[in-house]
């Protein structure tokens, strides 16, 4: 079950309604991360999820407030934000 726009808590995102959503599908890249594009932050979110097995909304909130709160300013790709979330939850989940 896919992670989507309704499950995330923040009211911060922007919502580029012209992307091609085809953007975002595949596995993340070296494509620079926008932690306020909500597109991106749902691709991350499902990326995640699809790797880990987990996809409980539950767990896609905690990546959430993950890349909102914690996030570190040097991760700066879609791929070095996977593996920063995939460290920061390796004794969570």
């Amino acid at each position: 079950m896919d992670f989507v726009r309704e499950n995330l808590k923040g009211d911060h995102y922007t919502w580029n309604e012209d992307v091609n959503l085809s953007t975002f599908q595949g596995q993340p890249s070296r494509r620079l991360f926008n932690r306020y594009d909500g597109n991106q932050v749902l691709f991350l979110i499902n990326s995640f999820t699809t790797q880990s097995g987990n996809s409980d909304p539950e767990v896609g909130q905690k990546m959430e407030s993950l890349i909102m709160h914690d996030l570190p300013l040097d991760a700066r790709s879609e791929i070095s934000v996977l593996n920063w979330l995939k460290e920061a939850t390796a004794t969570t989940f």
